[in-house]
Formats: structure tokens, sequence, C-alpha cells
């Protein structure tokens, strides 16, 4: 009992001083050489690691961007002053996928438990952008002087424009498509405040609703036992639950990631819902809708993933064979710049610290795998589209009725690929807004994370070029919709949904005929 209590205390001030000096690192200043040889060493690892590097800016101006980075740099910065710099130029490499990440405060166990009790403080909104305003889109907790439909007008006396400018050089989307930077930066604005200004327990805004200008402070509140106790059960309740896991409950959101529906009383209309491709649990979601389609009346259907940014490859492709009638090879084959690059592949960190002698174990086979999955076409390195990804035949469930997809700046990466193919195949009609996610496919899947030697700064690099099975466009924007419908920002504050609208009244005219 002895030893273990000292091996304890021991593990808590090492853990204590490891912090300690993590963050300390966030105030020295590095010199100018070393900050041109992280520079260097990005763009090195980008070159040898990324299959598509030049897809969207030419070799000359991405050297000539980074050159004249270097120039730049001649005085010591901290490692997120430099961070400001680099992050941009990254950007302009337009892959939407890839980003700089910031260095974050570290916390100490005691901190992040005090955490753990108390609610977040300006995660607890879903925000909306209109150019450079900031308003309140959703309100779950239903907030004092919050109400939806608020605009930000200050944050610590900063105005709001100012924050968004500030920000807005660190997103950008893929190609030249222009709808996805407003979702995205509407999502990760209060991320790259809190990486600025630190984790706050109060903040002063200023906000303007029904032309009241009010200035007050949000502050976080803490969990009562009994509120804590609650959620608990409550969350464990439903994820536990055969619904829960197949709808993919998210504690998060409170709410279904995946759903069916009949929203008219014949039925001959069904409405899916897809939030994220996360994969728990779709096969048997799928399975289960598909089926329930067939035994019911529906001639149409409509999937909605607006909002939805992506996820699990293999989900889309057994989405995919429930809607269509022949046989389909979903995407082509994976390019990648070297059989060295896929052995780069974040492999361990992927697995908890409880799985980790397992993974030791697997670690051989799955070398073993992606050296056999490897096949050179010319001068191009492939992985081979097998298995998973080969021709397929569709399920016999498969749903014959028309299709209608609703798609908007933030349908993102696997939510771009599933209507391009659609779209391509002419198995769809696109309602809503140009997607986020490029139509020609996308640089993702496994990646390679490199941190830069002094900045100590972190660099996720995609190692494959995902593209669906298609006649690409060559557009270098996102899926475009046969039907285009942009609801205006009050439409959406009054939750008015002009584009289900318009596919149901579509709907209705065609059932009149």
């Amino acid at each position: 009992m002895k030893t273990s209590y000292l091996f304890l205390l021991l593990l808590f001030f090492t853990s204590c001083v490891s912090v300690k000096k993590h963050n300390q690192k966030h105030e020295i200043t590095i010199a100018p050489e070393k900050l041109r040889k992280d520079v260097d060493f990005a763009f090195e690892k980008l070159q040898k690691l990324h299959p598509n590097l030049y897809w969207y800016i030419s070799k000359e101006e991405l050297d000539y961007k980074f050159d004249s980075l270097k120039t730049t740099l001649h005085k010591p910065l901290k490692p997120n002053e430099f961070y400001r710099k680099l992050a941009p130029v990254i950007a302009q490499i337009k892959e939407a996928h890839l980003r700089l990440v910031p260095l974050d405060k570290r916390l100490t166990r005691k901190e992040i438990k005090n955490l753990e009790k108390q609610k977040g403080l300006l995660s607890r909104y879903n925000f909306l952008l209109d150019g450079d305003r900031i308003f309140v889109k959703d309100n779950a907790d239903k907030i004092p002087d919050m109400n939806v439909g608020t605009e930000i007008l200050k944050i610590k006396d900063i105005p709001a424009k100012d924050l968004l400018n500030r920000y807005k050089p660190f997103v950008n989307s893929d190609g030249e498509n222009q709808t996805f930077q407003k979702y995205i930066l509407a999502r990760r604005w209060p991320s790259y405040f809190t990486a600025e200004h630190g984790i706050l327990d109060s903040v002063k805004i200023e906000t303007q609703y029904q032309n009241e200008v009010k200035t007050l402070y949000l502050k976080r509140e803490k969990f009562t036992k009994e509120e804590k106790k609650k959620v608990e059960n409550a969350n464990k309740k439903i994820t536990k639950s055969e619904k829960g896991k197949t709808k993919d409950y998210n504690i998060v959101t409170k709410s279904f990631n995946r759903d069916l529906q009949f929203p008219t009383k014949d039925s001959t209309v069904a409405y899916m819902k897809i939030k994220t491709f996360s994969g728990t649990f779709s096969k048997k979601f799928y399975k289960e809708s598909f089926e329930a389609l067939k035994k019911s009346p529906a001639q149409y259907l409509i999937l909605d993933i607006r909002d939805n940014l992506g996820g699990s490859l293999s989900e889309i492709n057994n989405l995919y064979s429930y809607l269509v009638p022949e046989k389909f090879q979903f995407i082509k084959d994976i390019e990648i710049t070297s059989p060295s690059a896929m052995y780069q592949a974040n492999y361990f960190s992927e697995f908890s610290l409880l799985t980790k002698p397992v993974a030791v174990l697997v670690y051989p086979f799955y070398l073993a795998g992606t050296a056999l999955s490897i096949k050179k076409n010319g001068d191009q390195f492939y992985l081979r589209n097998n298995g998973i990804f080969g021709l397929k035949k569709p399920k016999e469930n498969n749903f014959k009725g028309k299709i209608y997809v609703l798609i908007n700046g933030s349908s993102f990466s696997a939510a771009s690929i599933l209507p391009s193919k659609l779209k391509h195949e002419k198995r769809a009609f696109l309602v809503g807004e140009e997607t986020g996610g490029a139509n020609d496919g996308t640089v993702a899947g496994r990646y390679s994370t490199k941190k830069l030697p002094h900045s100590k700064l972190y660099l996720p690099i995609g190692l494959m070029l995902v593209q669906p099975d298609i006649d690409f466009t060559l557009t270098k924007k996102g899926v475009t919709p046969h039907k285009e419908i942009l609801p205006t920002t009050q439409q959406v504050l009054e939750k008015k949904d002009i584009q289900l609208e318009w596919i149901m009244e579509d709907i209705k005219n065609a059932s009149s005929h």
C-alpha cells in the first residue's frame, strides 16, 4: 500500500512538473534562424507526403509564398506568434483538411477535474456568421440575454469584426470554393479565441437584440451534483439502448446523428437526416432503414446531409449501395506519393493506452497489409481498390424511387464525395448550396502528423487522394446543386427551412400530375 501511494504521489508531481514545463515553452521566443528551419521542415514534409500539393496552387506560387514568409522572420517569436505567420501560408494550399495546429495550454489533472464540473463558456452556443457579423444560432440551455438572433458586437472589448478578420486567414476551403469558410469559421472562432486568450471563467461581451444593446458577462456555471447525475444517467440510458446505438446518439448535441422519418400522412415521402458519417453502428441503421423503406409506400427519399462534415468512407460506400440499382465502383484507386508515405501514417496515436499492447502485436500485419495493397502505375503509386471499395453489387433493398439530396457549404469531405457520385450517375436531384468539399475529391483518409522541431507546432498531413469514380468537372469547386436555394440569415435564425419546403412542394406538384 505504501509503495503504491508513493508511486501515485510521484506520478502526480511528475505530471504537474511536465504540465508546467510544457506551458512555459509557450512564452519562450524562438530565434529567427530556427523559425526559418521550421518553415523548410513543414514545406519539405508537405512535398514528400501530400499526394496532390499543387492541385489548387502552382509550384512556383507556393515556392514563392514559403520563401517570402522566411524573409519576414527577422526577430524572435513565441510559438503561437509564429503560428499566426505560418498558418495563413498553409491555408493558401487550399486544401480544407490541411491546417496547422496552434499550441494549446496543457492542464493539470486538478484543472481538468475542475473543468469537468463546469459548463462551457462560448461552447454552449452555435453561431451563425453573416459577413463580419456573429449571431447566436442556437441556445440549447436557454441562457438569459443570449436569445437566438442575438448579435455579438464585442468580446473583451474587441469588435466581432476584428476577431473574425484576425481568424479568417487560418481557415480555407477546397480550391476555389467560397461557401465553406463562413460555416467552418462559425464553428472554429471560439476555439481560436480560447487559444489566444486562454480558458476563461467569464468573459465580457456586448450584444444587440431587437435594437437593444447590452453589456454582460458570460460565466462558467458549475454543475450541481444532481444535474451531473441526471445528465450522466440520461446519457447512459440512451447510449446503451438499441435505438441510441443504431441512431448514434451524440451526448454533446443531445441528439441522434442519424434518423429516418416519414413526414407525410400517406408515408410516400421518407426523410433521412445524417449529421455525420461516424461509422458507429451505421451498417445496422441502413439495413433497418432500407428494409423499412421497402415495406413502406415511399416513392421519394430526401437525404439531408447539410452541415455534415464527413467521416467514414466505408459508410458512404455502404449507403450508396442502397441508392443505386446496378453494380458500381464508388471511388477510384487511392493515390499516394510513395510506398514509404503510408508507413509514416499515425498508427499508435489512434489507440488508447489500454489497447496499445494489442496495437504493437497487430502492427506487423498492418505493415504487411499496407505493402500488399500498394501498386505502381507509371510514376504514380496507388492503394489497390479492392475489398470494401472494389466493384460492388447494389443491396437487395436498394431504393428505387426518386432521391433528393440536401447539401450546403458545410457538407464537406465524405459528404461531398457522396453527392458528387450521385449527381454524376444522375441518380439524385441536388437542392441547396454548393458543398464545402470539392466535387472531384479530397486529400484525407490516413494522416501523418509532423511536429515542427523548434516551435513544436503540429502539422497533420493527409496521405490519400480520395476521388469519386466520375468524369471530373475540373472546376476546382464544390458539388453544385441542380436547384440552388440560399436562405437568408433571418430565415435561418427563424428556423425556416426553405430548401426542404421547396422539395416538399416539388413532390406535391409532381404527385398532382
